[in-house]
């Protein structure tokens, strides 16, 4: 078991032979990022040769003279390739490379081992345990180069569709406009909230709110502004509620709050809190300054004929829908039976 607390903090190393003089073009495999290298091998003179051949070609290069400082820089620096000799000092080059393997499971790390093991045996051994690739000492410098650029491109290439993956997951549960949770992901969370609400008794309220006369914005400045305001809108909702709480966009203009572990007086209490938020200060808007209002409508589980989460959602659009008809910018409470609430409550900044 390796002791990482008393592991020395990895540096550059100085260079301290010159750098060989090789008749290969000196530009970087790879376009974008400079390649960041890690070279763990206890011979220095070795180490200076292969890091001087890789600066060459626009790479940058970290150094660890044995195996526990190269775990412990593939575990705290940003690298793109690791490069092991096997003979090495406290941890030889295939343990660490089944280590480094463990602790990079979720990214690509490329691990070329350096050996001068000549015999089948050693590279399938080191294959077997997790090296992308390996290179016999001494070694032809275009054949190092040609297998380090061949890594690096399936390192980008791999970083690049893992992006692209954290990208899609995302847009599965996120409103690209606004940046709050989308409808696909309320019904899933609000799902999940309204059976442990089930489960330990615990109050479950939602508040669903709509932006007053917002078809009058987009006809009167355009969708770009409309759009504005839905972004301004939904910062000022996530601003004014806690963390636990989920801030979903519902629908055009409509937006829907879940609020775990919230009882009928907390519920009023939030909605009023976003009911300021987002009406006490004006809206800086490129056509000027602009008062946006919203009309509240709040619902809380356990209610005598509130059972289910659809029917959670459903009285707090009657109780929106109320405090539409009631004139809008205002807030009314969903109460069992039908009843609605209407609390006696000043415009913003009033």
């Amino acid at each position: 078991m390796v002791d990482f607390s008393s592991i020395a903090a990895i540096g550059v190393e100085p260079e301290l032979e010159k750098e060989p003089r090789l008749d290969l073009p000196s530009t970087p495999p790879l376009g974008g990022p400079t390649p960041r290298v890690l070279i763990a091998d206890d011979d220095h003179v070795s180490r200076n040769y292969v890091a001087g051949l890789l600066r060459k070609h626009g790479m940058h290069v970290e150094f660890a003279e044995d195996g526990p400082r190269a775990l412990a820089a593939a575990r705290d620096l940003d690298l793109d390739i690791v490069l092991l000799d096997i003979m090495m000092p406290g941890l030889d080059g295939l343990d660490c490379c089944r280590l480094i393997k463990g602790i990079t499971q979720e990214e690509f790390l490329p691990v070329v081992l350096l050996t001068s093991k000549s015999d089948a045996e050693s590279r399938v051994t080191g294959l077997r345990i997790g090296a992308d690739d390996y290179v016999t000492k001494p070694f032809d410098e275009r054949e190092l180069l040609a297998r380090v650029g061949n890594l690096l491109r399936i390192k980008r290439m791999h970083d690049n569709i893992s992006q692209a993956r954290s990208r899609l997951e995302q847009l599965a549960v996120q409103d690209e406009l606004t940046g709050l949770f989308n409808y696909r992901y309320l019904h899933t969370r609000l799902n999940e909230e309204f059976k442990r609400s089930e489960r330990y008794r615990d109050p479950l309220a939602c508040v669903m709110l709509d932006i007053d006369h917002f078809k009058r914005v987009n006809d009167r400045y355009g969708h770009d502004v409309g759009d504005t305001v839905l972004r301004e809108t939904a910062a000022r909702l996530r601003k004014a509620v806690r963390e636990i709480d989920v801030v979903t966009r519902y629908g055009g203009e409509e937006f829907l709050l879940v609020l775990p572990s919230t009882n009928f007086s907390g519920a009023l209490s939030v909605a009023d809190r976003v009911w300021r938020a987002v009406g006490s200060d004006a809206y800086e808007l490129p056509s000027g300054p602009e008062r946006v209002s919203i009309s509240v409508g709040v619902a809380v589980f356990p209610s005598r004929d509130i059972k289910t989460k659809d029917q959670l959602i459903k009285a707090a659009d009657k109780a929106l829908y109320q405090a539409k008809g009631d004139g809008r910018d205002r807030i009314c409470v969903y109460q069992h039976q039908g009843y609605i609430y209407r609390p006696e409550s000043a415009r913003p900044g009033a």
